[in-house]
C-alpha cells in the first residue's frame, strides 16, 4: 500500500540544513496496524503528515497504491487524501464555525455523497460515539476530550482505506482512550490500514508492528 524510499525532510536556513527525517525506507502492507514510537523531536508527527500528504518530503520517493505521490501537485495530493485517508489530529483541527454535525458531514460532502446517505452516516456515527446530544454544539462548547472524540469520528466517517492518528487518545480519559483504541482495532480487523503515533506502550500493543524513530532515523 505504501512504499517510502530514501525519504528525507529538512529545512534550509541560509547554507545550513536542519534534518527532521533521514533516509526513511518503509514498506506498509494494506491491512497493517503500525505504531510509530520515539522520543519527542524524533520526527514522528512529521512522518505522519508526510504519509497523510499534508506535507511534502525534501527528497526521496513516496508511492501510495503504486501512485508516485512525490510527483503530484497540491490538487492531486488533496484529491488522494480526501478519497483514501482519515486523519486524527492531536490538536483536533475541528472547524470552529461549524457544529459537531456539520464537522462530521464535511468529509462526506467532499466525497460528493448525496444528502440522504450523509444524514444516515452522520446519524450512525453520532450514535456509535455517544455524541448525539452534542450534535448542535460548536467545538468551543466541548471539552478537550469531547473534541477529540469528534475528531476521531470525523476521521472514520468516510470509511477511509487508511487512518492516520497522531496521539489519538492524548486528551481522553482512560476509559474513553481504551474505547477509541478498540474502535481503531475493530476497523483494522475489517481491513482498514491504521498508522498511529503514540508514546503509550499500551496503545502500541494494539498494532501488529512498531516503527521506532530516533533523531529522524528509523532504528533497526
Amino acid at each position: 500500500m505504501i512504499s517510502l524510499q530514501n525519504i528525507e525532510k529538512y529545512y534550509t536556513n541560509k547554507f545550513v540544513k536542519t534534518y527532521v527525517l533521514r533516509n526513511i525506507n518503509l514498506e506498509i502492507e494494506e491491512g497493517e496496524f503500525i505504531s510509530i514510537m520515539g522520543p519527542s523531536g524524533a520526527g514522528k508527527s512529521t512522518l505522519l503528515y508526510l504519509l497523510g500528504m499534508l506535507d511534502k518530503p525534501s527528497d526521496g520517493e513516496y508511492y501510495f497504491l503504486d501512485e508516485p505521490v512525490h510527483k503530484f501537485n497540491d490538487r492531486k495530493l488533496s484529491e488522494l487524501h480526501k478519497s483514501y485517508i482519515g486523519f486524527v489530529f492531536q490538536q483536533y483541527h475541528l472547524i470552529e464555525e461549524l457544529t459537531v454535525y456539520e464537522n462530521l458531514e464535511t468529509p462526506l460532502i467532499y466525497q460528493k455523497m448525496n444528502s440522504k446517505e450523509r444524514k444516515a452516516r452522520v446519524g450512525d456515527i453520532l450514535d456509535r460515539f455517544n455524541i448525539v446530544g452534542k450534535k448542535d454544539l460548536f467545538p468551543n462548547q466541548l471539552s478537550g476530550g469531547q473534541q477529540q472524540l469528534v475528531g476521531v469520528a470525523r476521521a472514520v466517517i468516510s470509511e477511509p482505506k487508511l487512518i492516520l492518528a497522531d496521539e489519538p487518545t492524548g486528551n481522553l480519559h482512560t476509559d474513553q482512550g481504551e474505547e477509541i483504541m478498540k474502535l481503531l482495532k475493530n476497523l483494522n480487523e475489517k481491513g482498514t490500514t491504521v498508522i498511529q503515533v503514540t508514546h503509550s506502550k499500551v496503545n502500541a500493543a494494539y498494532g501488529n508492528r512498531i516503527v521506532n524513530l530516533k533523531d529522524g532515523w528509523i532504528e533497526r
